[in-house]
This record gives C-alpha cells, structure tokens and sequence, in this order.
C-alpha cells in the first residue's frame, strides 16, 4: 500500500476523528498531503465547482498524478508555522457536502491532459445540516505527464507544494532522454575569379578565343553540424536538393566526405548519413562535406539550393541559397569586373543570399 493510499484509508476508518488527529497535532502538509478550504457563501444558482477550487483539484491531480501520489482533505484550515510550513489549524465546513462531491466527481475528466480516471473522493463525515469533511484520494497516474487545464502546466509535488516541472522531468515522463541540437556551421568560405581553360570546366560552354579564355566565379565553403547539446548525437545527415542552379553551364559540385554513406537519389540530390558507429560528443563538430558553385554570365534561370541537417531525434535545421537571375547576374557581372573584394563578396552571398540558421 502506497503512503498516498495509507493516509486515504485511515481517513475512511477514523473519519473526523482523524482530522482531529492532525489538528492536535499540527500535522504539516507534505509530500503526499494537502489541505484546502472550500469556497465559502456559494449561492444557491452555481451549477458547478467554483473557480477556486476547481485550479486547486486541477494542479493537485497533476501534481500528485506525475509524483507518487496524495491526498486533498476538503475543509481544514491551515496555519503558516515558519519553522516547519504550513499546518492544519481548524476545521472549516463544506457547505453542502453531496452537492460538492458532485461537483468535484463533474469536474475531475476535466482538470488535466489526458484525464486521471482513478481519482476517487469519500465523504469523510456529514452533520445534521449537511455540511462536512471530503477527502480526495489522487494515485499517481500510469499515463504521465498530466498536464493541469488551468494554467496550462505540468505540475510535480515537491515538498508540500505543487510546482511546474522542470524540462528535464518532463522529459523523463515521456520516457525520452533529452535530445541532441545539431546546429549547422560554415567555414573555409572562399569566393574565386578563375579562367576557363579546360573545354569541360563549364560543361557545354566552349572556350571562343584561347588566348582569352572565359572567367567565371568559383564559391566554396564547408558545411559542419556541430553538437551545440549536452547528449551525444549519432546518425548525422545532410541533404541538398540543386533543382535551379541559374544555367546549364553553372555547376554545385559535393566532395571531400569521410566516414559518411551516400545515398543515391535523383541527380540534383545529395544525400548523405553518417555510419552507426561514429558518435558526435558534445559541443564538437563534424565536416559533412565541401560545396563548390560555380558561376557563368550566362545566366537564364534563378539559382535555387535546398538543403536540411540533422541527427537522430535532434529537431532538423533547413537552409536555402535563393538568387534570383537578375540579382545573380548583376553578382557575377560585379565580381569579374573585381568591384569590392572577396571580403564583401561574401558578405553579400552569406549574409543576402543564404539563409538558416549557422
């Protein structure tokens, strides 16, 4: 028998002398009861369980539901005794015990997500006027968390209080570890003017005049996933989608991964994952792969790169480089005319033209 359920049936077995009891002896409320008052001069058209009330069942059955249990004792006073917490002091009536048994029975399905369908209350004693004593007896749930309709919170007993539970509790509630933050970070930027002098170095584009060989814009940079968590992360992945990359003669070329799988997909996709035994500890970066664009005058078409990063049960982080054709020709048109210098380049490209979180 839990001590939730033992202080419950000593109520059934001694009724008010139990208050009694606790009242002699200034029995505290503790981890596994609490004492409340019921709202008092309650008019004769309420239909239902006061306001008050009704948020003290509510954090009380998420509160005792998500710990190990307790019990709420209708109609006992209580004093703050600043040595040892509050106290029970007097015992206070409930007016109309069976109408607030009803009240209370109406609006237990109703105080937490998901409901606690094991909540049971008992008239501990009634007089000749029909006012008494009801004790609510809370079991700890088997469907945790529960979360309280007022207010919104997940609630946790702690010492004699109801208090919001902490991120990591709640987490264990669930039955998860908490989860791995894998941040996206970019490095070894480089913006280059090169000269075409391979036929194939820009596809089908030819070179016209040998002694005066094509230039064209050459961007590469790193992408890493670092492990911003205090968990380690495992299966890693990367995926980018170059759908529109401004022209047949442009080009995004992947390379330099290690340890990592690539899985085949369409021929403007990039799938990768990391192998299962390679584990991301904390705080530490892994490189995914290099990311080299390549960039003509000839451009006839938007420049578009979708791409998302993750780990296993770590929230995924989208990114995009989106330049629209006249945006990337005017971009192209100023580095080859060497307007600014690469440091401005780049801003220009990491800073406007590509977007997530890095």
């Amino acid at each position: 028998m839990s001590r939730a359920e033992d202080i419950f049936q000593k109520l059934i077995y001694f009724g008010e002398d139990a208050l009694d009891d606790y009242i002699i002896n200034r029995q505290t409320e503790e981890l596994f009861l609490d004492f409340k008052q019921a709202t008092p001069g309650i008019g004769k058209n309420v239909t239902s369980l006061p306001r008050d009330d009704r948020k003290n069942l509510a954090k009380c059955i998420s509160g005792f539901g998500n710990s190990e249990g307790g019990v709420i004792i209708w109609g006992v006073e209580c004093a703050r005794d600043y040595d040892i917490g509050d106290v029970a002091k007097a015992k206070v009536k409930v007016k109309n015990v069976h109408r607030f048994l009803s009240w209370l029975e109406n609006a237990i399905s109703g105080c937490t997500i998901p409901s606690h369908n094991k909540v049971r209350n008992h008239i501990i004693s009634i007089d000749d006027n029909g006012d008494g004593y009801i004790a609510t007896y809370i079991p700890k749930s088997e469907v945790a968390p529960l979360m309280s309709t007022v207010g919104n919170s997940i609630y946790i007993r702690s010492g004699s209080n109801n208090v919001p539970a902490p991120y990591s509790v709640i987490a264990g509630m669930f039955g998860r570890r908490p989860q791995p933050n894998i941040e996206m970070t970019i490095n070894e930027r480089k913006i280059e003017i090169l000269e075409n002098t391979d036929e194939n170095q820009l596809g089908t584009l030819k070179n016209k005049d040998p002694k005066h060989p094509e230039k064209y814009v050459r961007i590469s940079f790193g992408i890493q996933a670092q492990n911003a968590s205090g968990v380690i992360a495992r299966e890693l992945y990367l995926s980018c989608t170059t759908e529109h990359i401004g022209s047949e003669h442009n080009k995004v070329r992947f390379s330099n991964y290690s340890q990592v799988d690539s899985i085949t997909g369409s021929s403007n996709q990039l799938n990768l994952i990391t192998r299962p035994e390679l584990r991301l500890p904390p705080r530490s970066t892994f490189k995914l792969a290099n990311i080299e664009i390549t960039l003509t005058q000839h451009t006839t078409d938007d420049f578009l790169f979708d791409g998302v990063i993750g780990a296993a049960e770590a929230a995924p982080r989208d990114f995009r480089i989106y330049i629209n054709k006249n945006t990337l020709r005017a971009y192209v048109a100023k580095i080859l005319r060497k307007e600014g210098d690469e440091a401005q380049w780049q801003n220009e490209f990491f800073n406007e033209f590509f977007r997530g979180d890095f």
